[in-house]
């Protein structure tokens, strides 16, 4: 049976320092994956003053879906930290439509699945949010006529990673208990590969190293809300 994953997320490196480990196993046992981004990270960090961060943070996402195994990738040209209700619907519009195209010919028995971070926005970013709830509006939808599409994960933090919420810059919630966390995925194997995939967004090292201490031993072990 052939296997379909569509991760949709709304930065470029939504996809390494989220659930990469996952998206690793999943490629590397044959499934085919096709990355969707809504946004060129162009209002992140900037250590080194480049004059078109967005430029360099897609070509850093490119290097980082060639080492996931990505099929393809697909970037929907929208402003980074500004995305809201209307760009949700416009985009579902859109991926709806790349999703239909990419799989005209898929057999009939396609397991099809989407991935993106947690709806409540993982770190709590709007963007986050406006990307989840896009990527669950465009797999309802496709749902509802094509029987192929199974489920859709979402990404988390456990709260053994995040056991209260955080304000250092804006509200981040404390991570997902064990009753709310449906599936967890023990990469820690991949533990090398993943820092490739995560380093990969250079630009953005800070984060990259905040998260490699934050997660310590537990990088890899990857969480998610299930919704069928």
């Amino acid at each position: 049976m052939k296997k379909i994953i569509f991760g949709i997320f709304a930065h470029p490196d939504d996809e390494a320092f989220g659930p990469a480990g996952s998206l690793l196993l999943e490629t590397s046992g044959g499934t085919e994956l096709h990355l969707i981004c809504l946004t060129d990270g162009g209002a992140g960090t900037n250590p080194d003053n480049l004059p078109n961060l967005g430029e360099t943070r897609l070509k850093e996402w490119r290097a980082a879906g060639k080492l996931l195994g990505a099929a393809s990738m697909h970037h929907l040209r929208y402003e980074d930290g500004k995305l809201n209700n209307q760009i949700m619907i416009e985009a579902t519009e859109k991926i709806t439509e790349l999703v239909r195209e990419i799989i005209k010919d898929a057999p009939e028995d396609t397991f099809i699945e989407f991935m993106s971070l947690d709806l409540n926005g993982y770190t709590g970013h709007i963007d986050h949010i406006v990307a989840a709830r896009t990527a669950a509006l465009a797999f309802y939808r496709l749902k509802k006529n094509d029987e192929r599409f199974d489920h859709i994960r979402f990404a988390c933090f456990s709260d053994k990673d995040l056991p209260k919420e955080n304000i250092d810059w804006i509200y981040m919630e404390a991570g997902r208990g064990p009753e709310e966390i449906q599936q967890v995925v023990d990469a820690r194997g991949l533990r090398d590969d993943i820092l490739k995939v995560m380093r990969t967004h250079y630009t953005q090292r800070a984060d990259c190293d905040t998260t490699i201490k934050n997660q310590g031993e537990r990088l890899g072990l990857n969480y998610f809300i299930v919704k069928y």
